[in-house]
């Protein structure tokens, strides 16, 4: 990686990218989002901007599971993605398009598998996923 720090983008701009719903909002992210899928330009997707894309695109826009678990992993896999827990991301996105579970319950079934972490949890719907 270049000595040049990667862009921290928010759930906005990843949305406004996905969406397309606002012409003028778009035109500033595609550019930046398409380079990092190339791997020209070095981003930096937190979990919690993650989970509330995922959330927006459920709640809000009523995208369907799997296709917004197909998106995430696509958006993911950017090589400028420079995330050090892509597997874990990718896992946690696959998860979210099979099961009822939360993005944050796919989140830590996909750690505890991956990093083989003891999950403590009173939630026997994610422990039939993560036991």
């Amino acid at each position: 990686m270049s000595d040049i720090l990667p862009k921290l983008i928010d759930a906005n701009f990843i949305l406004r990218y996905l969406l397309r719903d606002d012409e003028k909002l778009y035109e500033q992210a595609y550019p930046v989002l398409e380079r990092a899928k190339t791997g020209e330009e070095k981003i930096l997707i937190l979990e919690s901007v993650l989970t509330e894309c995922v959330y927006v695109l459920l709640k809000i826009y009523r995208v369907e599971r799997e296709i917004i678990a197909a998106k995430m992993r696509e958006l993911i896999s950017y090589r400028g993605v420079v995330n050090s827990d892509q597997k874990d991301l990718a896992e946690a996105a696959r998860l979210f398009g099979k099961t009822d579970l939360s993005f944050v319950d796919c989140l830590l079934c996909a750690k505890s598998h991956l990093h083989k972490f003891t999950l403590l949890t009173f939630d026997k719907e994610l422990m039939k996923y993560c036991a």
